[in-house]
């Protein structure tokens, strides 16, 4: 447990100086395009985007994160591991929708 503490304070608050900084403002310039398209989703109940871009979204995104633990990059950790969660509901969603409806 120590060295998962030591590890995080390694990569989230030693490295933390205005680059982070504006690296997290970057990732959350980035990001916000997928919020307000999850959050229109999330108003009509289903993904309005084709389902091939959630696996996409999920494959780069893993392999981001993976990329992102590996350099210790808390920017990307942080923006790619957020990121999986809206890519994970919206397939969620489309696969509610075709469950509840089978001609879809």
């Amino acid at each position: 447990m120590n060295a998962l503490v030591d590890w995080l304070n390694a990569v989230f608050v030693e490295q933390f100086d205005f680059w982070i900084v504006l690296g997290f403002v970057a990732q959350f310039m980035f990001m916000m395009r997928f919020v307000i398209q999850w959050i229109a989703s999330e108003r009509v109940g289903r993904s309005i985007v084709p389902v091939a871009f959630w696996f996409f979204s999920i494959s780069g995104g893993s392999l981001l994160l993976v990329y992102a633990i590996q350099r210790e990059d808390p920017v990307f950790i942080a923006g790619q591991g957020l990121g999986l969660l809206i890519y994970f509901r919206n397939l969620w969603l489309i696969f509610k929708e075709k469950r509840n409806d089978p001609t879809i």
